[in-house]
């Protein structure tokens, strides 16, 4: 099993909204950490939708839409929609 080495921002996630049923159990106000070794128990098909901007967030990358150390993302159930936030911290 990989051991998380630590490198780049701590990332935590947060549940913002479950539009519908999550059939992982997510619920809002779920925080975890997350990062690129280190799910946190987030589905399995939402970390690998989240995956390439995870990696990029977490390592400090960012994007023109992206605003500051916070970012939400959605995943890719379309009829019940989870929404996540990111929030990284320097280590």
């Amino acid at each position: 099993m990989a051991k998380d080495s630590g490198a780049g921002y701590r990332v935590v996630a947060t549940v913002k909204a479950v539009k519908g049923k999550c059939e992982a159990g997510h619920g809002v106000g779920d925080r975890f950490e997350i990062s690129c070794l280190n799910s946190g128990g987030l589905c399995g098909f939402f970390y690998h939708d989240l995956f390439p901007s995870l990696s990029t967030f977490q390592f400090g990358g960012r994007m023109p839409w992206w605003k500051g150390d916070a970012i939400e993302i959605g995943c890719p159930d379309p009829h019940n929609q989870v929404t996540i936030r990111l929030e990284r911290f320097k280590p």
